[in-house]
């Protein structure tokens, strides 16, 4: 490969089948690489451990990114999801969700620091993983070191944290075709009614054997912090005029 060659990097319509695919991708790799950090736990090399649980952890988030992308309407929002797609602090998100749970956020509105703008919590992680793997000067010329940095106790809740986000089921064609059908109508519009969409997508889903029967779990929260509802005035840069 010539030095200047780079990666041609896909940026067009995605089928809901072509969608699946790239969940479950997503999905193993991200279970690898959270598979692979617990080895370096335990083997006591802390930074590295960390830093592959945030890679972790952004491969989990590819799943809302794709679930974006299958919803977008247009160039410039099929341009955007793939931005998500391949952005580091916007697949990240997720990681405060097991912290919030223990604080006791239970319904959906407890979870939107998640997408909050406001935060920085995308930003840290990110920050981590490179303090992670690099060394740097900080600060007052300060020569940052990882195994400095990070300890035990942070690597520990890092590679917990994409563990949990890993175990996740495989996608079907059907449920990105269900996603679709039910969540492409209200895309980026009020709240309440993408809440009753993401409702009647797991019914839906429910009634056609995809997941267990039984309780709705989509009615409090676990929706929306999964799929990462990403409304228009929680992003920063440009932004796709409404359909």
């Amino acid at each position: 490969m010539s030095r200047k060659q780079k990666l041609d990097q896909y940026s067009g319509t995605l089928s809901p089948d072509q969608i699946a695919e790239g969940m479950n991708a997503a999905i193993d790799n991200a279970a690898r690489l959270a598979h692979d950090a617990r080895i370096l736990l335990e083997s006591h090399s802390y930074p590295s451990a960390a830093s592959l649980a945030i890679l972790s952890i952004e491969e989990s988030g590819k799943v809302a990114m794709l679930r974006e992308l299958a919803l977008a309407r247009g160039e410039c929002e099929r341009t955007d999801a793939w931005r998500g797609y391949r952005s580091h602090t916007r697949k990240n998100f997720m990681w405060l969700l097991p912290e919030l749970a223990v604080q006791g956020a239970r319904k959906l509105s407890d979870f939107r620091k998640l997408t909050d703008p406001s935060s920085d919590h995308r930003y840290i992680l990110d920050q981590v993983k490179q303090i992670g793997f690099y060394t740097d000067c900080l600060g007052a010329s300060h020569w940052s070191l990882p195994h400095e940095v990070i300890d035990k106790t942070l690597a520990s809740l890092l590679v917990d944290v994409a563990s949990l986000l890993a175990t996740k089921h495989h996608a079907t064609t059907k449920e990105v075709e269900l996603w679709i059908k039910h969540m492409q109508p209200v895309w980026r519009t009020s709240p309440v009614w993408m809440e009753a969409a993401l409702k009647n997508w797991y019914a839906d889903m429910q009634a056609h054997g995809l997941v267990p029967p039984g309780d709705n779990e989509m009615a409090a929260f676990a929706t929306f912090v999964d799929q990462a509802i990403d409304q228009p005035n929680n992003r920063t840069g440009d932004i796709c005029p409404s359909a």
